[in-house]
């Protein structure tokens, strides 16, 4: 739906007007980080050197922050109204016992130095690996092993650490939103408004046509909000979205596909760069 989005918004914006042809590098950069995340985002721009064009690279990384906030916004709204129109179904039941580990396990002094040091020394493995592997981008290794280690008795043992992750969580939010400047935008003029306009369109195509399959497929609309969140916003905010929604059931979904997105998001950015430069 991303990648559907981009190419509809392209044809319907036609960016390339105003951009030339640095729109097709911005058009796959778009898709690579709403496919996934940053990670892609900036990877798609390194290999074009796109990072060097400052003025454009700011502008482009200002209206994705507004964009993404806008759209955390949405997807809280649209399960409430799309519930009244379109009656929908939970399909996962909730999980209380999950609920309840979550509320009763306070963290302790071991259990936070515990996941402190092994979160840094995941970070840093991850780093090491990343060099060797130049081709597998770190936030991937470093996701890989925060999974396999979640599977341990050890680290199911430990206490708080769903607490603890929440909170960087909504650290994390809190830069995306200081990061919304909407008068970097307008400064931009001309340029801004086409780069807004042009990834606005993506991403509310995007949100149709997951709304639209989401609702002949499934109409769990707690679940296609966490769905658009993942690949719009990411792992991190799709896991406070779960929060909000109170489906704890759907966080470790939210963490695989959030993964997914970031494994397939760089060639699909490359992807559509290929296509717009062939037509």
């Amino acid at each position: 739906s991303t990648t559907l989005g981009i190419l509809i918004s392209w044809i319907i914006i036609s960016p390339e007007n105003v951009l030339g042809s640095d729109a097709n590098v911005i058009a796959g950069m778009l898709t690579g980080t709403y496919t996934g995340g940053s990670v892609n985002f900036n990877a798609v721009a390194l290999e074009y050197g796109f990072q060097k064009k400052g003025i454009l690279y700011a502008g482009t990384v200002a209206v994705d922050n507004v964009v993404t906030t806008i759209w955390i916004l949405a997807t809280l709204t649209f399960p409430l109204i799309l519930s009244k129109i379109w009656k929908g179904k939970v399909l996962l039941k909730k999980t209380i016992s999950i609920e309840e580990n979550f509320d009763n396990n306070k963290m302790d002094l071991v259990s936070f130095a515990s996941l402190i040091f092994l979160g840094i020394s995941a970070f840093y493995i991850s780093e090491i690996l990343a060099k060797k592997f130049t081709s597998i981008p770190s936030i991937l290794i470093l996701s890989t092993m925060g999974i396999l280690l979640a599977q341990t008795t050890f680290i199911s043992r430990l206490k708080g650490s769903h607490n603890l992750g929440l909170y960087l969580v909504h650290l994390f939010l809190a830069v995306i939103g200081a990061y919304c400047e909407i008068s970097a935008v307008y400064e931009l003029k001309e340029i801004g408004i086409t780069l807004f306009l042009f990834t606005s369109v993506s991403v509310l195509i995007h949100g149709l046509l997951i709304i639209i399959f989401g609702g002949l497929f499934y109409r769990d609309w707690q679940m296609v909000a966490i769905a658009s969140q993942t690949n719009v916003g990411g792992g991190a905010s799709a896991i406070a979205l779960a929060e909000t929604f109170k489906r704890n059931e759907l966080i470790l979904p939210s963490i695989l596909m959030g993964t997914l997105g970031n494994a397939i998001g760089t060639y699909l950015g490359f992807f559509v760069v290929y296509i717009l430069n062939n037509t």
